[in-house]
C-alpha cells in the first residue's frame, strides 16, 4: 500500500470521527428531514441555478455541523488558547475588528454575527480552505441567518438560510436552489492571517471565544493532510490540471476578468519572509502582499503545529488618489514613492504614510481545485 493510500484512508477515518463528533450532545441532535432539495419540486419556485444532482451530501444533516448563533468574544490578551502562528479569519467593518480562529471555525463553519453594526455571516469551508464573510440581507422584513445544509457543491460548503430554506454556495455567495434563487450576498473583505500579526494591529479587537455552547476538540484538525492531498476530499468534478489540486491561490474576479494568484508565483522573489506582486485585473492595478508566519489549519493533527504557509491579501495600490508601487524588504512591504513600510493588513506602520490604510480587494483565499471549479475561465498569474 502506498503512502498516498495510507493518508487517504487515515483522512477518511478521521472524517468519519468528525461526523460522529458533529452529532454529539443533546444540543446538537438534528435529524436529516430527507426529501427533495429546495427548488426541485416545481410549482412557483424558480429553476435552480445548478444541476441538483451536483449537490451532494457531505455526511452530516442540516446544522449537524452547528453554526454559532450567539458568538462570545474575548480581548486578544485573554485568548491564551491561541499561539502566535495560528490562523484566524480577520474581518473589520468601520472601527470594529474581529478575529475568528480557524481552530473554532473548522468545527462550526458559520458564525452569524454583527460587526460595526452590520449583520454578517462569517464562514469557513475547510474542504476548500475558503474563509468568506457576507452581509446578512433582509428579505421581506426578515433578517436572514445561515446554517450548514449538510450538502456540498464542488466540495464547497452549501449554506441555507433559515427563513426560506434557500441553498447558497459559499464560494460565490449566490442562492442556487430555492425561493431566493439568483440573489447575491454582498461580500465583506476577510483575510486569513496569523493571530500574532492580527493582534499586533488590533490590540483592542475581539477574538471569538471557545465558549460556543458545543463540546468540540478545538485546536485539533479533523482533516489532517488535506491540503497536500492529490485528490480533493468529496470532490467529484474534473480537476483543472494547470496547477496541483490543493495548491493555495488567491482569487480575484472583477468585471469579467478572473485571476488566480498562486502562492508559489507570489513568493518566488520573497525577501526576509515578505513578497509582493503587482498586476492588473480588468484594467485596474492590484497589489498582492504575502508574509510568512501563518500555520496551515489543514496540515498536522494539531493546528498550532501546522507548517508555515504564510498569509496573503490583495489591495488597491493607492492612497488618497496617489498611485503606489511596492517591493519586498526584510522589514516588510515598502512603497517606492515614500519609503513607508506596510503590514500584511495593508496598513502603513512607519514612514510618511504611517497610519494610512490601503483599501482591500475582494479576494478569496482558496485551494486551486475549488477556485477553478467555480471559475473555469480563470487565468493564472505568472511572473513576467
Amino acid at each position: 500500500m502506498t503512502m498516498r493510500h495510507v493518508r487517504w484512508l487515515t483522512m477518511t477515518a478521521v472524517f468519519a470521527i468528525t461526523l460522529a463528533a458533529c452529532s454529539q450532545g443533546a444540543d446538537d441532535s438534528v435529524e436529516d428531514p430527507g426529501g427533495p432539495l429546495p427548488g426541485t419540486e416545481g410549482g412557483s419556485t424558480p429553476d435552480p441555478l445548478v444541476d441538483p444532482e451536483d449537490i451532494v451530501s457531505g455526511g452530516p444533516p442540516p446544522d449537524g455541523i452547528p453554526p454559532i448563533d450567539d458568538p462570545k468574544f474575548l480581548a486578544p490578551g485573554d485568548a491564551t488558547f491561541l499561539t502566535e502562528r495560528e490562523p484566524v479569519l480577520a474581518v473589520e467593518i468601520g472601527e470594529e475588528a474581529k478575529a475568528y480562529p480557524l481552530q473554532i471555525m473548522t468545527w462550526h463553519e458559520i458564525v452569524n454575527d454583527e460587526i460595526g453594526g452590520v449583520p454578517v455571516s462569517v464562514t469557513y469551508c475547510p474542504l476548500c480552505n475558503t474563509g468568506i464573510a457576507f452581509e446578512r440581507p433582509t428579505i421581506d422584513d426578515e433578517l436572514l441567518d445561515f446554517g450548514t445544509s449538510g450538502k456540498l457543491y464542488n466540495a464547497n460548503l452549501v449554506m441555507y438560510d433559515r427563513q426560506t430554506d434557500t441553498y447558497w454556495a459559499q464560494a460565490t455567495g449566490q442562492a442556487i436552489l430555492g425561493d431566493l434563487v439568483g440573489e447575491q450576498l454582498t461580500f465583506v473583505p476577510a483575510r486569513i492571517l496569523s493571530f500574532g500579526d492580527w493582534r499586533a494591529e488590533h490590540p483592542d479587537g475581539l477574538v471569538l471565544s471557545r465558549d460556543t455552547g458545543h463540546d468540540r476538540p478545538y485546536g485539533e484538525n479533523p482533516y489532517e493532510g488535506l491540503d497536500t492531498s492529490e485528490r480533493p476530499f468529496l470532490f467529484a468534478g474534473e480537476l483543472d490540471e494547470r496547477l496541483p489540486a490543493t495548491s493555495r491561490v488567491l482569487g480575484i474576479a472583477r468585471a469579467g476578468d478572473v485571476v488566480a494568484f498562486p502562492y508559489g508565483a507570489v513568493t518566488a522573489d520573497a525577501v526576509g519572509g515578505w513578497a509582493t506582486v503587482m498586476e492588473e485585473v480588468a484594467g485596474e492595478p492590484v497589489t498582492i502582499f504575502w508574509k510568512a508566519g501563518t500555520s496551515s489549519a489543514l496540515d498536522s493533527q494539531e493546528i498550532a503545529e501546522g507548517r508555515d504557509v504564510g498569509a496573503i491579501a490583495a489591495y488597491r495600490p493607492e492612497v488618497d488618489g496617489q498611485p503606489l508601487t511596492f517591493e519586498a524588504s526584510g522589514n516588510g512591504i515598502v512603497d517606492r514613492q515614500t519609503g513607508s513600510v506596510w503590514s500584511i493588513l495593508g496598513r502603513a506602520v512607519s514612514g510618511p504614510l504611517e497610519g494610512e490604510q490601503l483599501v482591500p480587494e475582494l479576494a478569496i483565499d482558496s485551494f486551486w481545485f475549488d477556485w477553478a471549479a467555480f471559475h473555469p475561465e480563470t487565468r493564472i498569474y505568472a511572473r513576467g
